[in-house]
């Protein structure tokens, strides 16, 4: 990302969602019931389950709430059936938006997914209109600060549990794999005590897109507050160069 710290701006979602912490822990909810239902409730048997413990664990949710809800998606035959759907649009300027989300009802989150570009001048394409702009990677964020060992050390440590890049900032360490990799690699890192910042399989830009006006960051910021608010929304990713 040009010239920003991929971690500063973990670091700013993670401030913002502090005051919605139930707004995380209910999307991380919804990925565990998924999760359990399509692989078993042991993580030792179901790798999908465990990346997402992962992701629990990097945003502090607590250990009881994380059992629980694996339990209550192991023994609940009539707990709510989500359904992964993904939206791709233009926002302001030609920036691309994906929207992933879980809905137990298609025609609200369509309506809701819809209403939120509209509203931000923007407007939702077909399956497929911008997601061969990202490719899908698994990312791996580390905090310096937080960070026992060398970055030699540690380049060499996911390089050899299957990374295919290792990059240094200013504050932080990133990691990047294939997706099939993923677990491997955090694995790997989490086997040797180390905290991970964020530890996710997301769709990464291959190009950046710059907003100059002041009405077009307004716009691509309303979309992404009102997909934000929305229950539904698992993960946004977009081009803007913020």
């Amino acid at each position: 990302m040009s010239g920003h710290s991929k971690f500063a701006n973990i670091k700013h979602k993670k401030e913002k969602n502090d005051a919605a912490k139930g707004k995380i822990f209910t999307i991380i909810g919804r990925e565990i019931a998924v999760a359990v239902k399509e692989g078993g409730a042991d993580p030792n048997n179901n790798s999908k389950l465990r990346d997402v413990i992962a992701k629990a664990k990097a945003n502090n949710m607590p250990n009881d709430t994380i059992e629980r809800g694996i339990k209550k998606a192991a023994g609940d035959a009539s707990a709510v059936n989500y359904v992964s759907v993904t939206y791709e649009g233009y926002g302001p300027n030609g920036t691309a938006i994906i929207v992933d989300a879980l809905t137990d009802n298609k025609n609200r989150t369509a309506s809701n997914v819809r209403n939120a570009f509209t509203k931000g001048g923007g407007n939702v394409g077909t399956q497929g209109c911008v997601s061969f702009m990202f490719d899908k990677k698994g990312q791996i964020i580390i905090d310096k600060e937080e960070c026992e060992i060398e970055a030699d050390d540690l380049m060499m440590l996911a390089l050899d549990a299957g990374a295919e890049d290792f990059t240094e900032e200013e504050d932080s360490f990133e990691i990047i794999t294939d997706p099939e990799d993923f677990s491997a690699v955090r694995e790997a890192l989490e086997n040797e005590k180390i905290v991970m910042a964020s530890a996710e399989v997301t769709m990464v830009p291959q190009n950046y897109v710059e907003l100059t006006s002041e009405e077009d960051i307004k716009k691509i910021n309303k979309i992404l507050d009102l997909l934000d608010e929305d229950d539904d929304v698992q993960a946004v990713y977009h081009n803007w160069d913020e």
